[in-house]
């Protein structure tokens, strides 16, 4: 269901505006683009005013959060749109849920360690993502089990189409695996705020991948979701490299979701293969991690434009690789994989400059 709000007055100060800007700051590969205009909102009910500004009209936009989910392989063709409005509250509260509304600018990590000082569970699992809150419902961001969309009542955002603001419910979004309606229509829809639904009590997910094992190794016999989300926590700072050391967007390549015959046939053949359950019987998951370290990936670097050598799925940026060089490694490994496996794999980060079939 789509429901159109009432506007709401903006902020004299709402945007700040600037040309010829460069973008190695603000994503978190850390290559080198320049955005021809690039308009940090800072008040989200400014946003049909700044769409209306002749830098921006009638131009291709690229909406970015933190960055972490881009590779920029060329220079964006139009203007840039950062949204940076960070507020958050809890909008009602009944005693055994919450429903809490926060701002598309805001850090996704520092939205989860907000709600768990608010004694609610939920999003726990999905600690230490980069990323901002904008970003979680466009890619349906998920890790250790647990899927934001699980969690979302409802999307706000600016319908582009329509001219409107407007509020979509979660059974709107189109949520899938990594997917969503905001993802296969970039064009139309601007993520402004996203409104969650927290349980105070929740049942935790303690069963994938060595969270269970985690715990046992901090001592903590009866877990709560504070401490589900250390655990993820350490376990993710093991794993992968920190961008604010080593660029990278986190896991490059999507798990591939393939007909069972198929993943059962390859598992048969190469038995460490792990296999995931989607919840249609039809299809399986693959670990692309697996098949990446498989054929050879792992800690491989092509001058600065490398593999992590703690994480298969993690491209990294040594220091001075262009998106162009990553997105030349990138294609590499999926060739390799298609050779070897007969599977697919496609990246999970937004391409800027190229697209992904054109190599």
């Amino acid at each position: 269901m789509i429901e159109t709000p009432a506007p709401a007055a903006a902020r004299a100060d709402a945007w700040t505006l600037a040309a010829d800007a460069p973008l190695r700051a603000r994503n978190s590969f850390g290559v080198d683009a320049t955005a021809p205009w690039l308009l940090e909102l800072h008040d989200g009910r400014a946003l049909p005013q700044a769409l209306a500004l002749p830098q921006l009209r009638d131009r291709p936009l690229l909406v970015i959060g933190g960055g972490s989910n881009l590779l920029l392989a060329g220079d964006p063709p139009g203007a840039v749109l950062s949204l940076a409005a960070r507020g958050v509250a809890v909008l009602s509260d009944d005693g055994d849920h919450a429903v809490v509304r926060a701002e598309a600018g805001m850090s996704w990590h520092d939205l989860v360690m907000w709600t768990l000082r608010q004694d609610l569970a939920g999003l726990e699992n999905l600690a230490l993502i980069p990323g901002t809150v904008g970003a979680a419902p466009i890619q349906n961001i998920g890790a250790y089990g647990c899927e934001a969309g699980e969690r979302i009542a409802a999307v706000e955002a600016w319908d582009r189409q329509a001219g409107a603001p407007c509020r979509l419910a979660a059974a709107g979004c189109g949520f899938g695996y990594r997917d969503s309606v905001f993802k296969r229509q970039p064009d139309r829809w601007i993520v402004t705020a996203v409104e969650f639904v927290l349980p105070r009590r929740a049942q935790l997910r303690l069963d994938y991948a060595g969270i269970g094992e985690e715990l046992a190794a901090m001592g903590i016999a009866a877990p709560g979701a504070r401490d589900v989300a250390e655990a993820v926590i350490r376990i993710r700072r093991r794993k992968l490299p920190d961008p604010a050391a080593v660029g990278n967007a986190g896991s490059f390549f999507k798990n591939p979701l393939v007909p069972a015959a198929q993943a059962l046939a390859l598992q048969a053949e190469h038995p460490r293969l792990p296999v995931f359950p989607t919840g249609d019987e039809a299809l399986r998951k693959l670990s692309a991690a697996w098949l990446i370290e498989a054929c050879g990936w792992k800690g491989h670097r092509d001058g600065d434009a490398g593999v992590s050598a703690a994480h298969a799925l993690v491209l990294v940026n040594h220091g001075r690789a262009s998106g162009a060089q990553l997105l030349a490694l990138a294609r590499r490994i999926a060739a390799s994989v298609q050779a070897r496996f007969g599977i697919a794999i496609e990246p999970e980060p937004k391409l800027i400059g190229a697209d992904w079939q054109d190599g």
